[in-house]
């Protein structure tokens, strides 16, 4: 066990590593950088020690020893976050990789699932069983993180989010205890879990709702650039008439030559002639240069997007709601198209509708209940000298795009971006999620994360928005 102790006694890390299931790791340990990596190469830090946890009793013990010795905590489950925020310097990281135990009950079409799972992993156990619930887009994200942020998915319009379909967890809480959390037992904390983040505790595992999910019909439509204009002005106004099943994402992006490039990805989810029907419109619009949308296993949607997101690139993001893709909104996008520095770079467009968008924005944490676009510019480049004028060009367009976003933005996309832009993620549920904060967690033991706050007495400071 390579740990610099400083001043924390041999004894107590002895202690500690002898009461795992698990292994705790520290610099020059085998295991250990591996444990520290996550999927954004910007981040390079250097926790002091890593417990890769076995099951609940390492999360609990990992936890006790922060708290008595006064360490910084973060959590990884899939290592995604763009922030970087499973690894800190100098804390104890709790890695729930390991943690894939998947526990069906056919009957109810529910399954408990472990944190450390990946959604590929999650959705080639349900789809086993013809089943699936939503998640996200790409497959190498944790469960975990995604689900606690609300969890945005190609479902979404049938299903609603991920955090929707979440039917309780259980959750390590700052004072060591491991508790339950529901519509029936520890009601605020299961209604601040879904969307309020890892602000509150540790989920060592989700119990979700499953839907029959098999193959849908779902690939990708490409346009040329100079039809751009016209397709996404009929592209908004067809989506927003589309039904439940459909849910779809725009995207710009450029070739590898750097030429611009409009794509639409749409995944119907019911009937395949009926889907067959209400996408004719949308295909036969302007004469897609490429039409790849087909019948097609689930998993193999849910997979289609990974090759675009190889280890080792860094990673910039800004992000906001857009309610209309208004022609104002349009036009920016394609001036500052061709010239994004990096052509493994993209702007997304992934659209919220449906059931996802009509639930109540008090019912769960995640607020932002409505027919909209996630609008999305993912950075990302390979070589550290190319890092300025990649974030400078995302900023950029970013502030180009402020007339016509909300002041709002999906927590799972948001950087270090200070706490204005906290407050935006939370909303109007954020008064709600800090006094909660204060009755699990009043010490703030959980801060590495998009962090709400626990309330004080003193007054409030002015947020930068």
């Amino acid at each position: 066990m390579g740990i610099d102790v400083g001043g924390i006694a041999g004894s107590a890390l002895r202690e500690l590593e002898s009461g795992l299931r698990g292994r705790l790791l520290g610099p020059g340990d085998g295991g250990y950088d591996t444990s520290r990596a996550v999927f954004n190469s910007m981040i390079d830090r250097r926790p002091l020690a890593v417990i890769q946890c076995a099951d609940a009793s390492d999360v609990l013990a990992g936890i006790a020893f922060a708290r008595r010795h006064q360490l910084p905590l973060s959590v990884r489950g899939g290592g995604h976050s763009v922030a970087g925020n499973a690894v800190c310097d100098g804390a104890v990281m709790l890695d729930m990789s390991g943690m894939k135990a998947v526990q069906f009950d056919t009957e109810a079409r529910t399954v408990r699932a472990g944190p450390g799972l990946t959604l590929g992993e999650f959705d080639s156990a349900t789809q086993a069983r013809g089943l699936a619930t939503t998640l996200g887009v790409v497959s190498m994200t944790g469960i975990a993180g995604l689900t606690l942020g609300g969890g945005l998915g190609w479902l979404n319009g049938r299903y609603g989010l991920a955090c929707d379909n979440l039917i309780s967890a259980e959750v390590a809480t700052a004072d060591g205890q491991l508790l339950r959390a529901s519509t029936h037992e520890n009601e605020d904390l299961f209604w601040a879990i879904r969307g309020g983040g890892g602000n509150f505790g540790v989920v060592t595992s989700f119990e979700y709702q499953l839907h029959e999910v098999d193959v849908v019909l779902a690939g990708a439509l490409s346009y040329p650039m100079h039809t751009a204009p016209e397709v996404l002005r009929f592209y908004d106004e067809f989506v927003k008439a589309a039904p439940d099943e459909l849910s779809t994402a725009a995207s710009l992006a450029l070739t590898p030559g750097r030429e611009p490039v409009l794509s639409i990805v749409a995944c119907y989810c019911g009937a395949l002639d009926e889907g067959e029907r209400v996408l004719r419109p949308l295909r036969t619009f302007q004469s897609p240069v490429d039409d790849g949308i087909q019948p097609m296993p689930y998993t193999a949607l849910q997979t289609g997007a990974d090759g675009g997101y190889p280890s080792g690139r860094l990673h910039y993001w800004k992000s906001g709601y857009l309610r209309d893709l208004t022609e104002g909104a349009t036009q920016t996008l394609l001036r500052f198209l061709p010239d994004m520095p990096s052509t493994a770079s993209g702007v997304g467009l992934q659209q919220m509708h449906g059931v996802a968008s009509r639930v109540a924005p008090s019912a769960t944490a995640f607020p932002h209940r409505a027919e909209q676009y996630d609008f999305l510019i993912l950075s990302q480049w390979p070589d550290a000298a190319d890092s300025p004028r990649n974030i400078e060009w995302t900023r950029a367009l970013f502030d180009a795009m402020q007339p016509h976003l909300e002041d709002a933005v999906y927590v799972n996309n948001l950087g270090d971006e200070g706490p204005g832009r906290v407050h935006a993620a939370y909303g109007d549920n954020y008064p709600r999620l800090a006094e909660v904060k204060k009755t699990y967690d009043p010490d703030n033991l959980f801060r590495a994360n998009q962090n709400i706050a626990p309330p004080t007495d003193a007054p409030a400071g002015e947020l930068d928005r």
